[in-house]
């Protein structure tokens, strides 16, 4: 047997335990196994929670927080600090979300998406009815109302973010009192995963490395999200497959295509772009992995922890210090036009975004392994915030953030 493999039956024999110690549940929830069709790479059962936040986390998090302990405690203060994660919030569902083009109004989403998060997080590590409620309406407005993502090739970006980002607001309220989780499974499966699966399949009628790393990597956290919601074992292999094997820019190999060995670094795709988009890559990646794990299989060590390596290189370069690069050329366009970059990027260098205390938590802490650069880039940003509070555009919303207060250990 695989090292690989005994690691993935191990998980899954903590992950069972857990769901049967765990039916006390975290504040207001009950961890829940459910059996899915026989699929290959997917878990004979998916484990409720089970995304970015399973119930070792969110338990964790809330005895931590009631403890006075930091930093948890400086965490939580970030999330109910945060104007989206006020009871008060709003929801302002559309029909219709547009972005790129005339009419664009996928802000209106985003908001309303990360609002539900950050009421779900509060309702699940304080047991705020007020907050649960809040979130568990906004889900259940836009489950009620929308209809279609639509715009330029932007549309698949939208898509891919806020796909797997209201999957996870929803995972986190699955069971909730009144809330219409067969309705937002349906909303999920009927708008958002179509244009995922549209673009890991034909990449917008482009070259196939014609798109960055991200525009894969979203699209892919979505249609995980998604077959973890829905118990759907074959949209989970799709998922995990394309990662392993997939020919577009998200697949690890394609997405880190340079690794430095003798220095425990990789380059990421991104690189020679800029650093606002890499370090957003570090974000969408450590999220598939996480959300990987949460089911039992080990993707942030795969390829003999390819990522790990990518993600030294990123925090090293955004520290402040060199790292080697590698003439990095690619297709571009319908036609596969020749593009190259021969030096690393330095605009954004030194951006801080909330996506390191996932990475350093799982590398330096559940792995004890030594990662000095992403170490020191997570102290640079905690406690990390999250949508609202790394300004109004749609970067700031890009990730869901709280990794201080979620992954600390």
């Amino acid at each position: 047997m695989s090292r690989e493999n005994t690691h993935k039956l191990s998980r899954r024999r903590v992950l069972k335990a857990a769901g049967g110690l765990a039916l006390a549940g975290a504040a207001g929830g009950i961890t829940t196994a459910v059996t899915a069709g026989s699929a290959g790479a997917a878990p004979a059962t998916f484990t409720h929670p089970g995304m970015l936040h399973a119930y070792g986390e969110l338990n964790r998090a809330k005895v931590r927080v009631a403890a006075g302990d930091d930093p948890w405690l400086a965490g939580w203060n970030r999330l109910i600090a945060n104007s989206h994660a006020q009871s008060g919030w709003k929801a302002n569902p559309q029909a219709t979300i547009i972005r790129g083009g005339t009419g664009e109004n996928y802000g209106i989403l985003y908001n309303d998406i990360h609002a539900a998060y950050q009421n779900a997080l509060r309702w699940k590590i304080a047991g705020t009815t007020a907050h649960g409620d809040t979130a568990r309406d906004i889900l259940n407005a836009w489950s009620a109302k929308l209809t279609t993502v639509t715009g330029t090739s932007d549309r698949f970006l939208a898509a891919g973010i806020y796909g797997y980002q209201f999957a996870n607001a929803a995972e986190l309220m699955r069971g909730y009192s009144g809330f219409d989780l067969d309705r937002f499974k349906r909303m999920m499966l009927n708008v958002f995963y179509p244009l995922n699966n549209q673009f890991l399949t034909g990449h917008n009628d482009a070259c196939i490395t014609h798109y960055w790393a991200n525009w894969d990597l979203c699209n892919m956290n979505s249609i995980l999200a998604i077959g973890i919601l829905c118990d759907d074992g074959a949209k989970y292999d799709q998922a995990v497959n394309y990662f392993k094997n997939g020919a577009g820019n998200g697949s690890i190999k394609h997405a880190i295509p340079f690794v430095y060995d003798s220095q425990g670094l990789a380059q990421w795709q991104e690189s020679g772009r800029d650093q606002g988009h890499t370090m957003m890559g570090m974000g969408q990646m450590g999220a598939f992995c996480e959300m990987a794990w949460s089911q039992g299989d080990d993707l942030y060590g795969y390829d003999s922890n390819r990522f790990m390596k990518a993600a030294q290189y990123v925090a090293k370069y955004n520290l402040g210090q060199d790292v080697p690069f590698t003439t990095y050329t690619w297709g571009s366009g319908q036609n596969c036009d020749q593009q190259s970059h021969t030096a690393i990027s330095a605009a954004s260098r030194g951006q801080l975004r909330p996506v390191w205390d996932i990475l350093h938590y799982h590398y330096a802490r559940r792995r004890s392994l030594s990662v000095p650069y992403i170490t020191a880039m997570a102290e640079k940003v905690r406690p990390e915030g999250g949508g609202g509070d790394y300004g109004s555009t749609s970067g700031g919303f890009d990730q869901l953030g709280f990794g201080t207060l979620l992954y600390a250990k």
